[in-house]
């Protein structure tokens, strides 16, 4: 029989956008789980989805001229979805192959394209960018990053916030040596920072300047999690490569992928032979597309993208009066349905374990918070209501309350 430490913290059941514990306790899910559950527990319609297509077909690999009905529906969707003309979709199993896949075809376009110098990627300070090998080498958070030895060579960190130092970057070490630029659109595990008013579209423009190819990084911000489908249209964005993952499923089953525009696509369907030589054992997985599909439906169905936009507002205003807490430094939110109590430096200095211990008080109140380093950080799924997130804000007060 499996026995719970005490130590561990055993959810055992879901529904909604509340989740139980061994003991039957209810919790208000203030993170959708790991940033995924945009539709909500407990979707009987992708659980069906997945059931029947495994009755019929529940598996085959995606390999040379193999594919399958869902894997095509798919990425025929998501092509159609995507903001940009002509859009290719490689699949991939979740966001850390997705960033894997999009470093390694941005070199191999510049190889294909006759610049085979153009290795170099940059990233941005505090990014995170998954735990695989590319993305933990051109991640910014230093601890995610230590004890590994050597990582991949060819990688540079410019400031989060600061267009001029990706500036600057690129003259140092000439744009013929760069391949991409990736950033996120709302920086997530990094302690979750909206980009500051300009940012992303200066970065976007510097890359076409320089004709650096740009990766948006969606894998948290997509599918309505800051209201639309890929997390960059609401700045005009129109990125040569875009990572997806999380929301595509609302983590029902893993999945992720890249939508690859026109231009980086076009040197590997150019000619016969020409191959992207990359791929995951469950890339197009035709049960995960299944569930894809039918959460897809569930996000037009219901309105979720624009609900998120609706209720951005709401939870920032939640959020907003935790500033004047004495034990709090900031709070950061308005961009989509995410937002982030970061902790006074003094506070942090005095008690290092302040994070944590505001963390498990507000779950011992009924509601999952997620700790973010100095942070900490709310993503509920978009089906939450206004008075739910009014608990939120509730419980996340009452737990600062424990430590000032």
């Amino acid at each position: 029989m499996f026995e719970v430490k005490s130590s561990q913290f055993c959810v055992s059941a879901a529904e909604g956008v509340w989740i139980y514990d061994q003991d039957g306790r209810r919790y208000l899910d203030g993170t959708a789980s790991l940033w995924y559950a945009n539709a909500g527990h407990g979707r009987t319609e992708i659980v069906e989805a997945a059931a029947a297509q495994m009755r019929t077909l529940e598996s085959y690999f995606v390999f040379n001229d193999f594919t399958n009905p869902p894997a095509e529906e798919l990425a025929d969707r998501l092509a159609q979805l995507a903001p940009v003309d002509n859009a290719k979709i490689f699949l991939t199993t979740g966001g850390g192959e997705a960033i894997d896949t999009a470093a390694k075809l941005a070199r191999q376009y510049w190889a294909q394209r006759g610049q085979p110098q153009r290795t170099h990627i940059i990233s941005r300070g505090n990014a995170y960018h998954g735990t695989n090998g590319m993305g933990t080498s051109i991640g910014g958070i230093e601890a995610n990053r230590s004890g590994f030895g050597d990582l991949v060579p060819a990688t540079t960190r410019v400031a989060h916030d600061d267009a001029e130092a990706l500036r600057e970057a690129v003259e140092r070490l000439g744009a013929d040596r760069v391949a991409a630029f990736f950033a996120e659109p709302v920086m997530g595990a990094g302690g979750l920072h909206p980009p500051q008013p300009g940012y992303l579209e200066a970065v976007a423009k510097l890359c076409a300047e320089h004709d650096i190819l740009f990766v948006a990084d969606s894998v948290i911000c997509g599918f309505g999690r800051v209201g639309s489908w890929f997390g960059v249209e609401r700045w005009g964005l129109k990125p040569d490569m875009i990572t997806f993952a999380k929301g595509v499923t609302s983590g029902y089953l893993p999945l992720g992928g890249v939508v690859v525009a026109e231009r980086v696509a076009e040197p590997f369907w150019d000619r016969p032979g020409r191959v992207f030589r990359h791929g995951a054992t469950y890339s197009g997985h035709p049960t995960v597309a299944a569930a894809a599909l039918a959460n897809l439906d569930i996000l037009e169905r219901e309105k979720l993208l624009q609900r998120a936009d609706e209720l951005e507002r709401p939870l920032h205003q939640a959020l907003l009066p935790l500033a004047d807490h004495p034990a709090v430094g900031e709070v950061r939110g308005g961009v989509g349905l995410l937002g982030a109590v970061e902790l006074a430096p003094e506070v942090l200095a005095a008690d290092p374990g302040a994070v944590g211990r505001v963390q498990k008080a507000v779950r011992d109140l009924g509601v999952i918070v997620r700790p973010l380093g100095k942070a900490l950080a709310v993503s509920p799924p978009l089906t939450i209501a206004e008075a739910e997130i009014e608990l939120l804000g509730k419980a996340l007060k009452e737990g600062l309350d424990t430590i000032g």
